[in-house]
């Protein structure tokens, strides 16, 4: 007998930060997932109790490109909500959630390119790049695109 299928409609949404990284040339940072080759990604994470979304957001840069030498430019006003595809429903953060709602930050990088270090305790990317704001979105996985596309609208001017 096979499991009974989780009604996402009964779950919440992960509470979440994701930083659009600006370099000096208008340029964002994103990592490829050791996970899934081919999908690219801005850092992202939850955000802990207590924490602000830019906490969060500091702390996340930390733990997924080894530096947090930025400066916050912006934060969403809204929070931005994606549900997970039903392949992922129930398989992902212990099924608790049914997908994320996001506080993007974006942020100025004030370091170098040296200081990105992706060999973190927990490393999450095995290759990172500066693109173009607007090529994010074909780079990541089918079901963020339209975050994605809510990113760029919203920090387009800071390009």
């Amino acid at each position: 007998m096979s499991p009974k299928p989780v009604d996402p409609t009964t779950l919440p949404y992960r509470p979440c930060v994701g930083i659009c990284l600006l370099n000096a040339q208008g340029l964002v940072f994103v990592g490829q997932r050791q996970d899934t080759p081919g999908a690219w990604q801005m850092p992202q994470g939850g955000i802990d109790k207590g924490e602000t979304p830019a906490e969060a957001g500091l702390r996340e840069l930390m733990e997924e490109i080894g530096t947090n030498k930025a400066t916050l430019l912006e934060e969403t006003t809204e929070w931005l909500r994606y549900d997970l595809p039903p392949e992922l429903l129930g398989k992902v953060w212990k099924g608790r959630y049914r997908g994320q709602k996001q506080k993007w930050l974006a942020c100025r990088y004030t370091g170098q390119d040296s200081d990105i270090n992706l060999e973190t305790e927990h490393p999450e990317f095995d290759a990172w790049q500066w693109v173009p704001l607007e090529r994010t979105v074909d780079l990541i996985v089918p079901f963020k695109r339209d975050i994605y596309a809510q990113v760029v609208a919203a920090f387009r001017h800071l390009v």
